[in-house]
C-alpha cells in the first residue's frame, strides 16, 4: 500500500512538472535555491533542524510529518528514495511559500534562471561584501541596503540546532533579498520571521 502511494504521488509531481513547467517565481522555489539545499541536508542526517528554519512554527508542524514519512518511504528502495526527497522538497518551498503569503508554482529544475540581482545578492553573502550588488541597486537604497546586509552577517553563525535563530538569520535573509531584488514592501513581518 505505502508503495502504491509513494508511485501516485510520484506520478501526479511528474504531471505537474511536465505539463505546466514555469520559471522560478524566486530563489526559493529551484533545486539550487537555499531552502531546497537546507532540505536535502535534513533529509541525509536525518536531522529536520537544517530545514526547519525555513518554515513559520506553525507550518513546523506539517513539515515535521512529512518528513517522517519521508524518511520512512526512503528506506524502501532508491525509486521509493528518489520520490520521497522530492515529495519532501516539494512540501518545504510550498510550506515556505505559504508563511510568505506567497504562491507555489512547483520545485524548479537544477539550472533554472534566478534573476541576475538574486544571484549577486547571493554572492554577496558568500562573500560577505556586497560588491557583486554594485551597479545593480541605485545609489539612494545602498544605505538601507547595507544596513539589511549587516544584519545578515551578524545573525549567519547560528547553532543549527537552534530553530529560533535560524528564523531570526532567514527573516534577515529575506529582508535583505527583497531589498535588493527592488521590492519596497516588507512581507517578511507577516511571515513571522522567515521566508525568500
Amino acid at each position: 500500500m505505502n508503495e502504491l502511494l509513494i508511485i501516485a504521488v510520484f506520478a501526479v509531481t511528474l504531471a505537474v512538472m511536465v505539463l505546466w513547467p514555469q520559471p522560478a517565481d524566486a530563489h526559493c522555489d529551484t533545486m539550487e535555491g537555499p531552502t531546497a539545499k537546507d532540505g536535502v541536508k535534513a533529509l541525509e542526517s536525518a536531522d529536520l533542524d537544517h530545514a526547519l528554519k525555513w518554515v513559520t512554527p506553525d507550518g513546523g508542524t506539517e513539515l515535521r510529518e512529512v518528513f517522517e514519512r519521508s524518511l520512512a518511504a526512503r528506506k524502501l528502495g532508491p525509486e521509493a528514495q528518489e520520490v520521497a526527497d522530492r515529495w519532501f522538497l516539494e512540501n518545504l518551498v510550498r510550506i515556505h511559500r505559504a508563511g510568505e503569503g506567497a504562491a507555489f508554482t512547483g520545485l524548479q529544475p537544477a539550472g533554472a534562471p534566478v534573476e541576475e540581482k538574486v544571484a549577486a545578492a547571493d554572492r554577496s553573502i558568500e562573500q560577505g561584501d556586497l560588491r557583486p550588488l554594485a551597479g545593480l541597486v541605485p545609489a539612494e537604497r545602498r544605505p538601507e541596503l547595507e544596513r539589511r546586509f549587516a544584519k545578515v552577517l551578524e545573525r549567519r553563525g547560528y547553532d543549527v540546532h537552534d530553530v529560533d535563530a535560524g528564523r531570526s538569520y532567514i527573516e534577515a535573509y529575506v529582508s535583505f533579498f527583497k531589498f535588493a531584488e527592488g521590492h519596497d514592501h516588507d512581507h517578511v513581518d507577516a511571515h513571522a520571521g522567515h521566508g525568500h
